[in-house]
């Protein structure tokens, strides 16, 4: 019996042949980002119509890159707990206070409610998650950071293709952070990109552009100068000639996954599961299960991986708090990810909500 799996990267002989072209032309990597990197961010740019973008080697460098870009120390950052630890990560990183919110149970995503009631003279930042490519509310959400005067940065490793009010994801909040993980909806071997949306945006390219490569700036040949700290984040040219050819298939992929979303929203039996919204991109499906390890090992039985997306970062001993996220904390204990990926057949489907259905 083959295994269905959670996550499977949807690729063909078009990555093959860009990898083989770049392994030929014996250029593999610059800090600078030439070449297929700085392709790649001209048309991922217009592909979420953001004013600019920037490429990096993760959806955590994204994160941490991003968050540099304003004084955080000492100040607070809200966002949820449902996420992977990353998003905290880049908060304490840069001298910032990590405030958890409680979610909206119906869509997993922060709670602009409870955003709200935790705002206080030292909060500098919301930074909302997309929760497997379901849009935050972000016309709540930009209300509540425009009415106290605090930054909107959002974390979109999910969100590759999701759309709000007509827009895609990335073209909303001040700067927007990508992840191109193997899992993910556009995959790369490693990678992720910030989209920039200020009026200032060619000034914080040119400043990403320098932290990106280890502070290096006004290179002319050997000669060059640093004015800022800065990483190794850039992304390789490898990398981007795999987004290169994932961009041209991502609308597509979607679509498939929407089409499985919704077949699991209209025929799995349980009352406590993701809803089917068009602007979804589906990074994976959730339901919620009170026997999860037992229900878990059932699929598993039948050849079917299934996570469990997230662990609460306030429970983990790192950011562990008095805080009580009641909705968060039920959800990460019944929390169920099921496949979306576009290279299930409709047997693989059909078996997934047959043997979820037979499970609870």
């Amino acid at each position: 019996m083959s295994k269905i799996k959670l996550f499977d990267q949807y690729v063909g002989n078009s990555e093959k042949i860009a990898i083989k072209r770049v392994f030929d032309s014996h250029f593999w990597a610059s800090g600078a980002g030439v070449a297929n990197v700085e392709k790649f961010e001209k048309k991922f740019s217009n592909y979420i119509k953001c004013k600019n973008s920037i490429a990096v080697n993760s959806g955590t460098s994204a994160l941490n890159l991003a968050l540099s870009m304003f004084d955080i120390k000492n100040k607070e950052v809200l966002l949820p707990s449902l996420s992977f630890v990353s998003t905290a990560h880049a908060i304490v990183l840069n001298g910032g206070k990590p405030i958890f919110v409680d979610i909206d149970p119906k869509t997993l995503c922060i709670d602009p409610d409870q955003i709200e009631k935790l705002i206080t003279k030292k909060s500098i930042m919301i930074l909302p998650v997309h929760f497997a490519g379901m849009p935050a509310d972000l016309t709540k959400i930009k209300k509540i950071a425009t009415k106290n005067k605090i930054h909107l940065v959002e974390d979109a490793a999910h969100a590759t293709g999701s759309t709000y009010n007509q827009q895609k994801i990335g073209s909303h909040g001040e700067l927007v952070c990508f992840s191109f993980h193997p899992v993910k909806n556009l995959a790369m071997p490693t990678g992720g990109i910030i989209s920039i949306n200020t009026k200032n945006s060619k000034k914080i390219i040119k400043i990403l552009k320098e932290k990106r490569w280890c502070g290096i700036t006004n290179r002319k040949n050997v000669n060059y100068d640093v004015k800022n700290i800065g990483w190794n984040y850039y992304m390789d040219e490898f990398a981007a000639a795999i987004g290169l050819e994932q961009l041209k298939k991502i609308e597509n992929m979607n679509q498939l996954r929407k089409k499985t979303a919704k077949k699991y929203s209209e025929s799995i039996l349980l009352e406590n599961k993701m809803p089917f919204d068009n602007n979804c991109s589906y990074h994976f499906y959730w339901i919620r299960t009170k026997n999860r390890k037992e229900f878990r090992e059932r699929l598993l039985k039948n050849g079917i991986e299934t996570g469990t997306h997230y662990k609460p970062i306030h429970t983990l001993s790192f950011y562990k708090s008095k805080i009580k996220l009641p909705i968060t904390e039920k959800i990460g204990k019944e929390i169920v990810t099921l496949p979306t990926h576009p290279n299930l057949t409709k047997e693989n489907i059909e078996k997934i909500i047959k043997t979820v259905n037979n499970s609870i």
